[in-house]
C-alpha cells in the first residue's frame, strides 16, 4: 500500500517545504485586489496559467513577463474556475460564480461565449471531464450537482440524486447530491467516476454516465468550509486514492472500498486545497498556516516484529525492483 510521509518519517522533521519561488508585488498593476480561489496551468503549455479571485475577474498570465494577457471581468465575486485538460477543440474556462449561472469563457475570442442556466445559488466548484471534451460537472450551495454537455442547446445531462430515484420528487430533498452546500468536485483520472463533498459531512462517489450514487460510505469527511474545497485523486498508484483536506490535516481514502487510511499531518492551520502530480508521485497541500508542503511516498512501511514489542521496516512495494536477470528467471 502507498503510503506518504508525515512528520519525522524517513529522517525528515517535517513534510518538505516548497518556498515562494515568484512573487508579484501588491502595487504591481495587474495583482489580484481580493482572496484568489483557483490558479491552473493552461494544460497545453506551460507559458500560460490561469488565476481567479473574490475581485470579479479571472485573469490569464503570461508566464515569461508575468503580466496579463487577458482578463474576463464578471458582475458577482468569483469562486471557482476549471480549464479541461482534455480538450483539443475549444479553449472554454468554466466559471463559477456567486451567481446561480456557470459561465463559460472562451480564451480564443477573450469573451464569455456560453451560460449555463440550472442551479439556484451560488456555484461553488466546477470541474472538466478527463475523459471527454464537452462534458462539465458544476456543484452548487444549492446542495445539487449537474452534469452537462456544453454542445446542447439544454445543456444538463443529469441532475445527480443521492437516493437514486427511490424518493418521490415531491419531497424537497429529492434531486440532491448532499444535504448541505456541495462544495468540492473531483473525477477519477480516468474518468469514469465522480467525487463530491459537501457539508453534510459526506463524500460520495458517483458513476459519471449513469449518475448512480455508488453508494461507497467513507464515514464522516469534516467539510465546514464555507467556500469551495478542492481536493484530489491520486493516479499512477497501484490502488487509487482521494485526498481531502480535513481540518488541519489531509484524509486519505481508497476510492472504491471507502476505507479511511492514513491522515496527513504537518500543517498547522486549516487545509484548503491539496494537488497530486502524477510525473513525481507527489502530493502538494496549501494552508492557512501560509505554507505549501510536498507530501512524497515513504521509501520504507513499519512491520511489527514477531514479539509486537518492536517494529521492522520493508520497502514499500511502489518501490520494489521488478527487473530480474535471465539467470534468475532460469
Amino acid at each position: 500500500m502507498l503510503g506518504f510521509l508525515s512528520a519525522r518519517q524517513a529522517g525528515l522533521d517535517e513534510p518538505l517545504r516548497l518556498r515562494r519561488a515568484v512573487s508579484t508585488r501588491r502595487n504591481h498593476p495587474d495583482v489580484h485586489q481580493y482572496s484568489v480561489e483557483t490558479v491552473q496551468w493552461y494544460p497545453h503549455d506551460t507559458g500560460m496559467f490561469t488565476s481567479s479571485s473574490f475581485d470579479k475577474t479571472l485573469k490569464v498570465w503570461d508566464t515569461n513577463t508575468l503580466q496579463t494577457a487577458d482578463i474576463f471581468n464578471f458582475e458577482e465575486t468569483v469562486y471557482c474556475h476549471h480549464m479541461s485538460p482534455v480538450a483539443t477543440k475549444h479553449c472554454l474556462v468554466a466559471v463559477g460564480t456567486r451567481g446561480p449561472k456557470v459561465q463559460l469563457c472562451d480564451l480564443k475570442s477573450g469573451s464569455c461565449s456560453h451560460i449555463l442556466q440550472g442551479h439556484r445559488q451560488e456555484v461553488l466548484a466546477v470541474s472538466w471531464s478527463p475523459r471527454y471534451d464537452y462534458i462539465l460537472a458544476t456543484a452548487s450551495a444549492d446542495s445539487r450537482v449537474k452534469l452537462w454537455d456544453v454542445r446542447r442547446a439544454s445543456g444538463c445531462l443529469i441532475t445527480l440524486d443521492q437516493y437514486n430515484g427511490k424518493k418521490s420528487q415531491a419531497v424537497e430533498s429529492a434531486n440532491t447530491a448532499h444535504n448541505g452546500k456541495v462544495n468540492g468536485l473531483c473525477f477519477t483520472t480516468d474518468g469514469l467516476h465522480l467525487l463530491t463533498v459537501g457539508t453534510d459531512n459526506r463524500m460520495r462517489l458517483w458513476n459519471s454516465s449513469s449518475g448512480e450514487n455508488t453508494l461507497v460510505n467513507y464515514g464522516k469527511v469534516c467539510n465546514d468550509s464555507r467556500k469551495g474545497l478542492k481536493f484530489t485523486v491520486s493516479c499512477g498508484c497501484s490502488l487509487e486514492f482521494v485526498f481531502v483536506p480535513y481540518g488541519s490535516t489531509i484524509a486519505v481514502y481508497t476510492i472504491y472500498s471507502g476505507e479511511r487510511i492514513s491522515m496527513l499531518k504537518g500543517h498547522y492551520k486549516t487545509v484548503d486545497c491539496c494537488v497530486f502530480q502524477s510525473h513525481f508521485q507527489e502530493l502538494y497541500s496549501c494552508s492557512r498556516d501560509c505554507n505549501i508542503l510536498a507530501w512524497v511516498p515513504s521509501l520504507y512501511e513499519p512491520v511489527p516484529d514477531d514479539d509486537e514489542t518492536t517494529t521492522k521496516s520493508q520497502l514499500n512495494p511502489a518501490f520494489e525492483d521488478a527487473w530480474s536477470s535471465s539467470d534468475e528467471e532460469g
